[in-house]
């Protein structure tokens, strides 16, 4: 129950104006509670890098229309898979209109879009503090002897509140310091190094096959990543492409390579440069990426606090698609709804907040996490960064190198390919079948 002795300066404060924080805060808002959005950097989206792909059906709920009210690049109406060789690329190309309209995905340039979206908590009442880094949490011990969260410390100056919500990313230093999270195995994380490379626009729809505000993801495994664990992306902006690998931690420290060194031989690939030929690098950067799925989710309130986004472990890596943003936001919901409830109860205390579990758990956030909970072993599995791509690759090429010779059905060139694959029968129906469940 909640029995603070000194009266808090808000009803929350929510720590980190990214999209789980914005729509947190700006949901709370709606409500009619006091909120604190408190945000490290310069403004909202200035610490972030680059952007990606936003799933936006869940945003669209919350903002009917915002792909044409939002700072967005494109709708995305192509996803493109495709398998590196050192000398070759083999692709699965899907593109259809029924993915604009309502918005499927669009890609997003967070320097952009996450002042847009605080923007919206403001307009509904919370309070922005842009420039202000949190150094810990301020703690009571309950009636009942437990440790509960009462507050942010930041320098010198506290600011109490009845909930704190701790949006504060992959790292969250803040679910750590209360026992919320802990260290993550290597394999559980990842180490994501992006660009955004200028274009032209006319340029960019030539090259991708697009038009008008329409856009391309292109999901990249195989050669790209030199057998670590992880793959590649490509994704089209207005006038520019946001470019990156993303490595398995563990896979990278064996390996005895550097991202950076990774990801100048990813942007060389023949399969991938001309694509980027003549681009410019104007944002280039590394960090820390959450690729343990289901797995990282562990608890996500305490008394009074409660953990969103990539702070609670919410990303998936299908292989096919990356997900955060939609994740980030469906959580923000769930946890808003629930700390709304527990104030209007008067109890912030863990039971008092289990209702954000609950409601985490019934929404697509939870069930899709459950889904593709194998995904991440999955991934883990050699043949997908090296044996696949090159056994399609033989395949594809006995089938179109018309050199004179008689032709093969179909089976018989997959047959022939096999034989002279290190991958055997007998992985490859295993890994199937790990894929089929999986994916």
């Amino acid at each position: 129950m909640s029995t603070e002795a000194v009266e808090p300066d808000f009803d929350v404060v929510v720590v980190g104006a990214g999209p789980a924080g914005a729509v947190t805060a700006y949901r709370l808002a709606q409500a009619g509670l006091s909120v604190a959005m408190i945000e490290r950097g310069e403004a909202p989206g200035t610490k972030n890098l680059s952007g990606g792909v936003l799933y936006g059906r869940v945003l669209d709920g919350l903002f009917p229309g915002f792909a044409d009210q939002a700072p967005v690049e494109r709708r995305i109406t192509r996803h493109v898979t495709t398998f590196l060789t050192p000398d070759s690329a083999v692709g699965i190309d899907y593109s259809g209109r029924a993915l604009a309209e309502p918005v499927n995905a669009v890609t997003v340039l967070r320097a952009k879009f996450d002042p847009w979206l605080a923007a919206q908590a403001e307009e509904a009442g919370a309070y922005l503090m842009a420039g202000v880094r949190v150094d810990g949490l301020l703690t009571e011990p309950g009636p009942d002897g437990r440790t509960r969260v009462v507050g942010v410390q930041a320098g010198d100056d506290q600011l109490r509140a009845r909930v704190v919500v701790a949006a504060d990313g992959v790292n969250s230093f803040l679910a750590r310091s209360i026992g919320l999270r802990h260290q993550e195995p290597t394999n559980h994380m990842a180490v994501g190094v992006k660009a955004v490379m200028a274009l032209p626009r006319t340029v960019i729809e030539d090259r991708f096959g697009v038009s008008g505000d329409q856009g391309a993801a292109h999901a990249i495994v195989g050669d790209c990543t030199e057998g670590i664990g992880g793959g590649g992306f490509l994704y089209t902006n207005t006038e520019s492409l946001s470019v990156g690998v993303v490595l398995r931690l563990d896979d990278l420290l064996r390996s005895g390579r550097t991202a950076a060194e990774v990801f100048e031989r990813y942007v060389e690939h023949p399969g991938l440069a001309p694509y980027l030929r003549d681009a410019k690098i104007v944002e280039y950067g590394s960090h820390l990426v959450a690729e343990g799925g289901y797995a990282m989710v562990g608890e996500v309130a305490t008394d009074g606090l409660v953990v969103v986004g990539e702070a609670a472990g919410l990303t998936i890596n299908s292989g096919l698609t990356v997900r955060g943003m939609d994740l980030a936001i469906g959580s923000g919901i769930a946890a808003a709804d629930a700390v709304a409830e527990a104030v209007a109860a008067g109890d912030v205390s863990r039971e008092g907040l289990a209702g954000y579990r609950r409601r985490l758990e019934e929404s697509f956030v939870m069930q899709d996490m459950k889904t593709y909970a194998r995904a991440p072993k999955f991934l883990e599995r050699t043949g997908m960064y090296g044996a696949y791509g090159e056994l399609a690759a033989s395949i594809f090429h006995d089938v179109f190198a018309l050199d004179g010779t008689p032709r093969r059905h179909l089976v018989s060139t997959a047959r022939a390919a096999l034989k002279k694959s290190p991958v055997g029968i007998r992985q490859l129906v295993s890994d199937g079948w790990a894929g089929v469940r999986a994916l």
